[in-house]
């Protein structure tokens, strides 16, 4: 009997020293937090879109323009700069103004504030480029919303251009921060290059 609880006593001992130096080891696998997978984004390069529109714009070549509209005029025109490698789309409308330019910034700011329920804050920017004659206004919406990114164009009097960033995904800020940024950039440019015509 005594061997006995020698034997169970110098097992447990062993045994214990075992599992301290496993824990001791740095080779022994940890658990790792939650990460997200790394995105190698393309370097920024650009072609232009000039659609049936009064308008040309720079269009990143990592994206492609989807036109949704078959009978694209002068008046109106809508399509999409899809990015189908980030799973990410920029819903574009061009609307002729015909004295309703209060109506217009109007429905661009309700579009904005349905957000609301869902974002933590939402950050207004005022666009201003006297010398093309370039106006509007950029809405940057933080927090879990479905658009982080929308804005409006215009020239105050006769043209209207309306932009809405959506991701193809759930709206999860720090798993699309990257990508949010890269196309936020490309989305800067265009209303740096906007060309009325």
């Amino acid at each position: 009997m005594k061997k006995i609880f020698i034997i169970s006593i110098l097992m447990l001992s062993v045994c214990s020293a075992l599992y301290f130096w496993l824990l001791q080891d740095p080779a022994t696998a940890i658990p790792k937090p939650i990460g997200y997978y790394r995105i190698d984004l393309p370097k920024h390069d650009y072609r232009e879109f000039a659609p049936a529109a009064p308008f040309s714009i720079p269009v990143s070549a990592f994206a492609k323009v989807e036109i949704l509209d078959s009978k694209q005029n002068v008046d109106s025109c809508r399509f999409n700069i899809y990015y189908p490698r980030l799973k990410a789309r920029v819903h574009c409308t061009f609307l002729s103004v015909r004295n309703n330019i209060d109506q217009l910034v109007a429905d661009a700011y309700t579009f904005a504030s349905k957000h609301e329920m869902k974002a933590s804050a939402i950050e207004r920017n005022l666009i201003e480029f006297p010398d093309r004659n370039v106006f509007g206004i950029q809405y940057r919406i933080e927090g879990e919303a479905a658009s982080p990114l929308q804005l409006f164009l215009t020239d105050s009097t006769s043209k209207f251009l309306r932009c809405a960033l959506y991701f193809e995904t759930a709206p999860n800020p720090d798993s699309i921060a990257p990508v949010y940024q890269y196309i936020e950039r490309d989305i800067q440019y265009l209303t740096e290059h906007l060309v009325w015509r």
